[in-house]
């Protein structure tokens, strides 16, 4: 099964932007749909975003018209642009496929913090 590599996070003020990205090392085409998660400290993890093989987008209500998904099959590539980022958008992040495939990264950590 391919690995996921997630990377872009970081520390960023109330408001900023940040984009996340998610590089596989083989390919994501046989995933039908792809996920981005997160786990806040002492919650559990939720998923906040994923998108279908054919560019269908879906979001949790928390993060909707803030987040965007997009996939890159050519690239092996996920991506979660996060604009107007809130303080409880602090969070690990992970990407996955949705359902029981795939394993989970390291995860990059997004810190929203003034």
């Amino acid at each position: 099964q391919v690995q996921l590599v997630e990377s872009g996070g970081g520390l960023v003020q109330p408001g900023g932007s940040l984009r996340l990205s998610c590089a596989a090392s083989g390919s994501i085409r046989g995933y039908y749909i792809m996920g981005w998660y997160r786990q806040a400290p002492g919650k559990q993890r939720e998923l906040v975003a994923s998108i279908t093989n054919g560019g269908t987008p879906n979001y949790a209500d928390s993060v909707k018209g803030r987040f965007t998904i997009s996939r890159d099959n050519a690239k092996n590539t996920v991506y979660l642009q996060m604009n107007s980022l809130k303080p409880e958008d602090t969070a690990v992040y992970y990407c996955k496929p949705v359902g029981p495939f795939g394993s989970w990264g390291q995860g990059t950590q997004v810190t929203v913090s003034s």
